[in-house]
């Protein structure tokens, strides 16, 4: 297993493997979406390959608002992680998230963020069993004008 940057040229892979992570969104939305991350020097996509397959992939990129329970700009911020359902439970998302760590560290970042839905208890999981600690819990509301 390998794990590498992706680059322009593999926006398609990006894109299929970012569905999956986030199917409600539209094919063309997504599109949009990851050809301006690819584009952006200010995020990165890493992505794990096993026998030229792409078995997995983790977005991130800097913040510089402030990110919940961090003290320093710009932080490092996980935006996405997927793995594919036959490759789970070895230890490839925390890599990938490591990847993700080291490319923000190079950039200057002295922390590193990310955040869960309260609900899915999975990733509240994930996030604890590679050394991130909680910062905190909220809920968002939203009203009509």
């Amino acid at each position: 297993m390998m794990i590498r940057r992706a680059a322009i040229e593999d926006l398609n892979t990006v894109c299929e493997l970012t569905l999956k992570l986030w199917p409600d969104n539209s094919k063309e939305e997504i599109e949009e979406l990851m050809l301006g991350v690819l584009k952006n020097k200010k995020s990165a996509i890493f992505f794990a390959e096993e026998n030229g397959k792409s078995i997995g992939f983790a977005y991130a990129s800097l913040r510089y608002d402030y990110v919940e329970g961090t003290s320093s700009s710009p932080v490092g911020y996980l935006e996405g992680v997927y793995t594919e359902p036959n490759n789970r439970l070895q230890g490839l998302a925390k890599e990938l998230v490591e990847a993700c760590q080291n490319w923000a560290k190079a950039q200057g970042c002295r922390e590193f963020a990310s955040d869960s839905e309260l609900s899915n208890l999975e990733s509240l999981k994930f996030h604890l069993n590679i050394g991130f600690q909680e910062a905190n819990r909220i809920i968002c509301f939203t009203k009509k004008l």
